[in-house]
């Protein structure tokens, strides 16, 4: 599904999806011929062809706290192919505050409730002894995202 502010990304949720449409406060209509849709759906289809689309390719625009923006700024910066874990992102934007610490359960909890499923890539986001943990897609949509993009879980 996918939601738009009429210019821009707001929403791609996969069907059944933890948390589907939780960021949109609007009323939703059905609008299928949205220039951004088309470009939705050919920058999905890139990336299930192969292509590693660029995610500037795209003028997104989720909703979230500044917190939650922050967080998914980062997850546009892990590249195609490769993870990072919730760990590196809080000690990253603890650094980034100026805070000392940051709590990892913090950051999961940002990217548990990312509204643009797989282009920003929060599947990308793993425990730090390399588990999958959570994905609001669900554990089995996050492991074959990773292995397509050639990481072995």
């Amino acid at each position: 599904m996918l939601c738009s502010d009429g210019d821009a990304l707001a929403g791609l949720w996969i069907e059944g999806q933890k948390y589907f449409n939780g960021s949109i406060k609007e009323c939703m209509e059905e609008c299928s011929g949205l220039k951004i849709f088309e470009e939705t759906k050919r920058w999905l289809d890139d990336y299930f062809s192969g292509k590693k689309p660029a995610i500037s390719g795209i003028y997104l625009s989720p909703t979230g706290s500044d917190f939650r923006q922050r967080v998914w700024k980062h997850l546009c910066k892990i590249p195609y192919g490769e993870v990072t874990t919730y760990g590196k992102l809080a000690d990253k934007i603890a650094s980034e505050l100026c805070l000392k610490k940051m709590s990892a359960q913090a950051i999961g909890g940002a990217v548990g409730h990312n509204p643009i499923s797989i282009i920003i890539p929060c599947h990308r986001v793993i425990g730090s002894n390399g588990s999958l943990t959570g994905y609001a897609g669900g554990l089995k949509i996050k492991k074959k995202l990773l292995e397509f993009e050639g990481i072995k879980i």
